[in-house]
């Protein structure tokens, strides 16, 4: 009899395996481990935002030479109604695009901020010329902000190969032309903290780190991530004047305790939430209610613009939809949650806190 049982169990174990898509192997790396979830609840895909809305951060580098027909129609089937190209350059290159925008008859759709150039600071006119700069191209190329990157507080340097700090008192004069002129600058510094951490097992950003090992820095390349983000808010600081966005919520998306010190202690400081969307879905009310306190300080920003991908800020920002995926399992792994934000509060998101602050744009077409 207890031959039987045993040959009957045998029989059953490789019964299940058979049936399994796979050999049974318990062995399997981290990478590879992405099961489908089981949980079954109400979802609502949203592939066209609730209000007409302005991305406040994007980038188009050959606006010069795109098809601008082709760009709108994107941006009409999600309900986008003005882009902003923070890749405006400068001088004729920003001239160049304003002509094809022209040409398309598409002033009030698509806008651009422009650039300048930070390694020539050492140039006994560097900043009277890079002043003349900004004014021709707001007054002839219709920029409306002036875009910083990352590279400019962190990788650039100057002829003495000193890394130029974004707080350089050197570039003041710029920072406070933005403020006579009326146009905001948007601002990148640092990248996620994580990046200068450990990269071990504690490291939230494993994945990406693994995957995309470029991004992985020292504590001291090219400075402690602190000190970068200091010499940021020092800058805000000390141009009182001057209308500041700092891109991607300032890096601080996952310490709302701590984004919310800096917004009272910097009035003239506002976020946008490009490239964290996955940090607030995953603490919905938590951020449900941050984004209520501070709904005049925050703009609606992608950072690469890939039609297939704002679908799931609009998940995030409109629905209350539970345990979702982001679109990128390598930047983000965990599921998240849908905010449902008040229409007072998306609407300021947006659209609302872009027309206050981007002089120019077309009131109207929220009418």
């Amino acid at each position: 009899m207890k031959k039987i049982y045993i040959l009957i169990c045998v029989l059953a174990t490789v019964s299940l395996s058979a049936q399994r898509r796979e050999p049974l192997d318990v062995t399997i790396d981290f990478e590879s481990y992405d099961p489908p979830s089981t949980l079954v609840v109400p979802e609502h895909l949203i592939t066209k935002a609730k209000f007409p809305f302005i991305d406040i951060h994007s980038h188009h580098w050959r606006l010069s030479e795109m098809d601008l027909d082709e760009l709108i129609d994107g941006m009409d089937a999600m309900n986008m109604k003005i882009v902003v190209n923070l890749s405006g350059r400068g001088g004729e290159r920003l001239l160049n695009m304003k002509k094809n925008i022209e040409k398309y008859g598409y002033q009030d759709r698509i806008i651009n901020f422009t650039n300048i150039e930070l390694r020539s600071i050492t140039e006994p006119d560097w900043a009277a010329e890079t002043v003349k700069q900004l004014e021709f191209d707001v007054k002839e190329g219709d920029a409306r902000g002036l875009k910083i990157f990352k590279s400019q507080g962190m990788s650039h340097r100057d002829s003495l190969g000193n890394r130029i700090k974004i707080n350089d008192p050197r570039i003041a004069p710029i920072w406070d032309k933005c403020g006579e002129l009326g146009i905001p600058i948007l601002i990148h510094s640092a990248d996620p903290n994580q990046f200068w951490e450990p990269h071990d097992s504690l490291n939230e950003r494993w994945l990406e780190l693994k995957l995309r090992p470029n991004r992985k820095r020292s504590p001291d390349d090219p400075a402690p991530w602190e000190t970068l983000i200091a010499e940021q808010h020092d800058m805000f600081k000390n141009h009182p004047n001057t209308t500041f966005i700092a891109a991607h919520m300032g890096w601080y998306a996952n310490d709302l305790d701590k984004l919310e010190e800096l917004l009272e202690e910097i009035p003239n400081m506002h976020v946008e939430i490009g490239a964290v969307i996955a940090e607030l879905g995953r603490q919905p009310r938590y951020a449900k209610k941050f984004l209520t306190k501070y709904q005049d300080r925050v703009l609606f920003g992608k950072d690469s613009y890939k039609p297939e991908e704002f679908p799931t800020y609009f998940r995030v920002l409109e629905s209350d939809d539970e345990y979702f995926p982001y679109y990128k399992r390598y930047h983000a792994f965990w599921k998240m949650y849908g905010l449902d934000l008040s229409d007072e509060v998306l609407q300021k998101l947006y659209y609302k806190n872009a027309l206050k602050l981007v002089p120019g744009l077309d009131a109207s077409m929220w009418e």
